[in-house]
């Protein structure tokens, strides 16, 4: 029980006492609770119970439903909400655009109590006629279903792997198994996981397949499975599971076989094919068997390709020509942008996030609090941008050389100015543009309005470009192409926004941004000193498109990133009203 479960609980707890109309400062207490949780930096799972009060801050009260919740995996409340709500409005609970008063309503007055009655409600146009709702919210709950009903069965990238290694362990404690790995999506690094696939060389597969029927969490599909084969479920998610039993000779052909698309299995290998030569990888892979993958490689002729980038999109001409890059790697990262604190909607304070990044080993942080304009998220007025900015000077002469650059993640507005006057923007050192609000433009509005934030001069990198949330709102509608030419045209850094629900900008568009000349940086958005660990999942998307160390910018060293950001503003010509700036 990690702390983010106990803190999806008490989140859980909150919305069903609101559900239930319950008492307001309960639901508060519960709120505060998680809240107190989510902004721990140690594991609550290894607090002696007697001492949780004391070093979590939480009240004896709320303290003892965490050690509850610790030893038994729930609370008492908790349990009673959850027997007094039908589990398909639990359910409701998770779709994106509609609180827990809104399905109230729904449940207390139309009779719902799952999805498929909603969508049948909204279909007959009765959704719309509730007080409070109306043809408009009638329909961005239609949508909110089909986003729904087409994440079903998924996972994000960090569960899906967890899930994966976690099948890995126990098959390799299996009698007979010689090898195991991971393969499929999840070995190629894919954003969201359908399916979690393993490979296992075994001599004794009817043991294997003994295991995986035993492991509680999985549900097996005996009509899919075979003697080779075994197929099921995950049964929390609904995640398809399976794992491909052969045997030790044939395990490496099977392991790239199944960690490859068909693109990539079946694409050229040469422009002149000679009589008898294989023509493709998969022709390879039934010629002979390989003991290592790298072997294959060399046979066809190919420089070695990682498994993330086995997707038959760019790979194969580079891997002929000896040309394909040396990707990134985690350990090449030296700073971390676009990063929260309590000065705005983040869980630690300024000097908790910087020395928790400095003393994992990293030279600068770049605090990019939310502006003025991001109400929701308490962004920084004026005078809180004057104050955070004096912090920040007397910080960095007491952690040099570790740095701390003033940042902000400034809204771009529905026209596609920036927040703040030139006046203020002038005062930071680099400044994160990004979209928040007015999701619901079509794709020419949405894209002139990012287009126009990115041509201001102060916008020194674009965050998180669409705004997706994977598996819970589709993406901003952008012209992908126009915006990257326009990054390149004007200097602007993108952003890989590392956290698994957005990984914005998408992997898939990450060569071309390469190719247009476009640098990238791999930024956490971290809220929370454990947001950090976030920056390896921006790592592998960022290596699915090619990245290097050379075209990251956050690979540069302290003095390289401040003179970078000092020449950048010092080709920007001061604005007319930069006198009277509240600086000045």
């Amino acid at each position: 029980m990690d702390n983010r479960a106990l803190t999806r609980a008490f989140r859980l707890a909150a919305q069903l006492l609101e559900l239930h109309g319950e008492n307001p400062f309960k639901i508060r207490a519960y709120e505060g609770t998680a809240s107190a949780l989510e902004a721990l930096s140690f594991p609550v799972a290894d607090v002696e119970r007697t001492g949780l009060p004391d070093r979590t801050g939480l009240s004896k009260t709320a303290a003892a439903k965490v050690a509850e919740m610790l030893d038994t995996g729930s609370f008492e409340e908790l349990d009673r909400l959850l027997a007094t709500t039908p589990p398909g409005v639990v359910e409701l609970l998770k779709i994106k655009g509609i609180g827990p008063k809104k399905i109230r309503s729904l449940w207390k007055d139309l009779g719902i109590e799952d999805g498929t009655q909603l969508r049948a409600a909204a279909e007959n146009d009765e959704v719309s006629k509730l007080k409070g709702f109306g043809q408009k919210t009638q329909q961005s709950i239609l949508d909110a279903l089909d986003f729904t009903d087409q994440s079903r069965g998924k996972l994000l990238y960090p569960q899906g792997e967890e899930l994966a290694h976690e099948l890995l362990a126990h098959l390799e404690a299996a009698p007979g198994t010689a090898q195991a790995a991971v393969s499929g999506e999840v070995r190629r690094r894919l954003e969201t996981i359908e399916t979690v696939l393993l490979v296992a060389a075994t001599t004794d597969a009817a043991t294997a397949r003994q295991v995986l029927n035993g492991l509680d969490g999985l549900t097996a599909d005996p009509r899919r499975s075979g003697p080779f084969a075994w197929r099921g479920t995950a049964t929390a998610s609904g995640v398809q599971v399976e794992v491909r039993l052969v045997s030790p000779a044939e395990f490496v052909n099977q392991l790239l076989l199944t960690s490859a698309t068909d693109a990539h299995l079946n694409g050229a290998l040469t422009d002149e094919l000679l009589p008898g030569q294989p023509a493709s990888l998969r022709q390879w892979l039934k010629r002979e068997q390989f003991a290592t993958e790298t072997e294959l490689y060399q046979r066809a002729g190919l420089q070695y390709i990682e498994p993330e980038l086995r997707e038959g999109l760019w790979e194969l001409p580079l891997a002929r020509q000896q040309k394909l890059p040396q990707l990134l790697e985690p350990g090449d990262l030296r700073g971390s942008l676009h990063n929260h604190s309590t000065y705005s909607d983040g869980t630690h304070s300024l000097r908790e996030m910087a020395t928790f990044l400095r003393d994992g080993g990293y030279e600068y942080l770049g605090i990019c609090d939310h502006s003025q304009a991001a109400h929701y998220a308490n962004g920084l007025p004026v005078e809180r941008v004057r104050q955070q900015h004096q912090e920040i000077d007397q910080l960095n002469q007491e952690l040099a050389p570790f740095r701390i650059f003033k940042g902000i993640e400034s809204d771009i507005l529905s026209d596609g100015g920036l927040d703040y006057a030139p006046a203020v923007l002038e005062t930071f050192d680099f400044i994160v543009a990004s979209v928040h609000s007015n999701l619901k433009m079509d794709e020419r509005k949405a894209t002139t309005r990012v287009l126009r934030a990115i041509e201001n001069p102060y916008t020194t990198m674009l965050g998180h470009p669409t705004g997706r949330l994977l598996l819970r709102r589709e993406g901003y509608p952008l012209d992908h192409k126009a915006i990257i030419d326009a990054c390149a045209k004007h200097n602007v850094i993108i952003e890989i926004n590392a956290n698994p629900w957005r990984l914005d900008l998408d992997w898939r568009w990450v060569h071309y941004a390469l190719e247009q000349g476009v640098q990238l940086s791999i930024n956490p958005d971290a809220h929370h000193t454990s947001g950090y660990a976030d920056m390896r999942y921006g790592v592998l998307m960022g290596r699915k498109g090619g990245l290097t160390k050379a075209t990251t910018f956050n690979t540069k060293s302290v003095e390289e990133a401040a003179e970078y950001f000092a020449r950048r503003k010092a080709g920007i010509k001061p604005p007319l009203d930069f006198q009277d700036s509240l600086f000045g």
